[in-house]
């Protein structure tokens, strides 16, 4: 009898004790073509697997997610599909986004992974002096919708002409579609070798900006501690510096 009642305590607090935590549900997080920090490995407008994308962001978000323990899918699209949804949906993240105050209370962020400098861009051979950014209001920027750039510059009421990514940009800047363009030091250079456009100049830089992983608000804290344990992991074993110094940084 006493035998028995010890098996149905045991059963009874099996049943009623809280389940252990079950593998951590699944993350999915975007990026973009925006080398040298995020970029299709084999030249694509989109990929579906982690396999297929480079860069230094991406070097960084897959060491850290390594760390993590979490369950994770990264895919590259554009801009605006990622952007939205780790906007919208649960355990849905985007890389690498420029924190802003406007930004900071939207998202749960982890980072920063980098930096990177805002600079414009004038035509080949150009003669322009620019010692601030006034000196180019009344000038015609090409930008893309939803970049922060892009957008610091339409809220100040710059002209900007914006389309859906940065890829044609600097080949309108050299056939005079637009005077300016505005681009990352680091990534103008590539998207012009891409439109075999050489010789960009650039003119001026300013607002060196910090770059992060970018989580949905409804992200758990859990999930958000490992992402930033994964970071800190990187951080102190040497990883971070080493990928930094890897794309030139």
């Amino acid at each position: 009898m006493r035998n028995l009642l010890c098996v149905t305590a045991v059963a009874f607090a099996l049943f009623t004790a809280p389940l252990p935590a079950v593998a951590s549900e699944r993350i999915y997080i975007y990026t973009e073509n925006f080398p040298p920090y995020n970029m299709s490995a084999t030249g694509r407008a989109f990929e579906h697997n982690e396999d297929g994308i480079d860069g230094l962001c991406t070097e960084m978000v897959k060491a850290i997610l390594e760390h993590s323990g979490l369950d994770y899918v990264i895919k590259l699209r554009n801009w605006d599909f990622g952007y939205n949804r780790a906007l919208n949906k649960k355990n849905h993240g985007i890389y690498c986004t420029t924190y802003t105050e406007n930004r900071a209370s939207q998202f749960k962020w982890v980072g920063p992974l980098t930096t990177n400098l805002w600079t414009i861009f004038a035509p080949p051979g150009t003669d322009l002096q620019i010692d601030s950014l006034e000196d180019t209001r009344g000038m015609l920027y090409a930008g893309y919708r939803g970049d922060v750039m892009t957008e610091y510059l339409l809220e100040r009421d710059f002209r900007v002409s914006a389309m859906d990514s940065d890829d044609l940009n600097p080949k309108r800047l050299e056939l005079g579609q637009v005077d300016l363009w505005i681009a990352d030091r680091l990534a103008g250079p590539y998207f012009a070798s891409q439109q075999d456009v050489e010789g960009l100049e650039p003119v001026f830089s300013f607002n060196n900006t910090e770059l992060y992983l970018a989580m949905n608000l409804e992200t758990s804290e859990e999930v958000i501690r490992k992402l930033r344990q994964g970071l800190e992991t990187i951080r102190n074993n040497g990883m971070y510096e080493a990928i930094e110094t890897k794309w030139g940084l």
